[in-house]
């Protein structure tokens, strides 16, 4: 994607990256660093700093938050690293792999921290409000993924429910920050909301299909790696739904071994597509984007609107 109006502003976010981990703890800084630098998409703060500029501010609030946002998704990123006990994170060693599980979440302690201590900074308490509100509704997320993992009866609504507040909150939270920034209308300020959040759940849809279609280097970690941890996504969801009993024994024998086996994940890839489970994922994700550029008629076209609609294409036709 192409952020070129973006260039000062995320160099700016980037900058205070460096100043908001600084600590009289070395280690903070150095883990911190590990996994701000290690080639996150951004997504996170671009919506803010496009939602903010489309409603006509475009000072260094924006910036802050923007940093902020990252920093509370950084933070769950090294507690999932632990939870999940994994290994390799965006293609590089992950935190926890380097510096140990109480290292990554002890950091991830700090960055939230940390995260709230600018937020009261700021002084803007309706800001404040939809960040509480969406990391409480993030945790609730990820502790239900834990309660369902491996669940094989888990429902379409079900895991959507999960999805919204795993990933989707979070998002819909900075495109919604944008438009306080800008003293947008309540009609505005909720389209972005939705904005996000669409975008929010089509994104988590498309990382669900990448896991089983993609290869290990575009996705920076093994493919199957939800599989191997026990993760029901929605491919494997819409598949088991028309699945011979024979096959769902087959696949819950799989899903509950101590080690899935390369050719153990290559059956259910190909249970997968004999269902056309990726495809049916995908053309949900197509509608969620579908519905999250409708939200964004509210506002006059402008660069900043392309560019949000640009990345709403992006996030279904991504390979990684």
């Amino acid at each position: 994607m192409d952020w070129s109006i973006l260039d000062e502003d995320l160099k700016a976010v980037e900058t205070s990256f460096q100043e908001y981990l600084s600590s009289r703890v070395p280690l903070i800084a150095k883990v911190g660093k590990h996994i701000l630098n290690s080639g996150g998409k951004r997504i996170r703060p671009v919506i803010l700093l496009l939602s903010s500029r489309l409603n006509g501010y475009g000072g260094i609030r924006a910036i802050r938050m923007a940093s902020i946002v990252e920093f509370i998704h950084t933070a769950t990123l090294l507690h999932d690293d632990v939870v999940d006990n994994a290994n390799i994170r965006r293609g590089s060693p992950a935190a926890n792999t380097l510096w140990g599980s109480e290292a990554s979440v002890l950091v991830g302690d700090f960055l939230f921290s940390k995260s709230f201590y600018l937020m009261v900074n700021d002084g803007d308490l309706k800001i404040l409000n939809i960040l509480a509100e969406a990391t409480t509704q993030l945790a609730e997320g990820e502790i239900l993924e834990l309660v369902k993992t491996g669940d094989l009866n888990i429902t379409n609504q079900e895991y959507m429910d999960l999805i919204t507040s795993k990933t989707a909150v979070l998002i819909s939270a900075a495109s919604r920050i944008g438009a306080v920034l800008g003293k947008a209308s309540e009609e505005v300020e909720q389209a972005l909301r939705d904005y996000g959040l669409y975008v929010g759940i089509a994104f988590q849809l498309v990382d669900d299909c990448l896991d089983y279609t993609a290869t290990n280097e575009s996705l920076g970690k093994m493919i199957g790696t939800d599989l191997r941890e026990g993760k029901v996504t929605l491919p494997l969801i819409i598949s088991l739904q028309y699945a011979t009993n024979d096959e769902k024994k087959r696949i819950q024998d799989i899903v509950f071994s101590e080690k899935i086996a390369k050719e153990n994940f290559k059956e259910v890839q190909l249970f997968i597509q004999k269902y056309s489970g990726v495809e049916a994922t995908l053309e949900l994700a197509r509608k969620y984007i579908e519905k999250a550029k409708k939200c964004l008629e509210v506002s006059p076209v402008c660069p900043e609107r392309e560019a949000l609609e640009d990345l709403a294409d992006f996030i279904v036709q991504r390979d990684r």
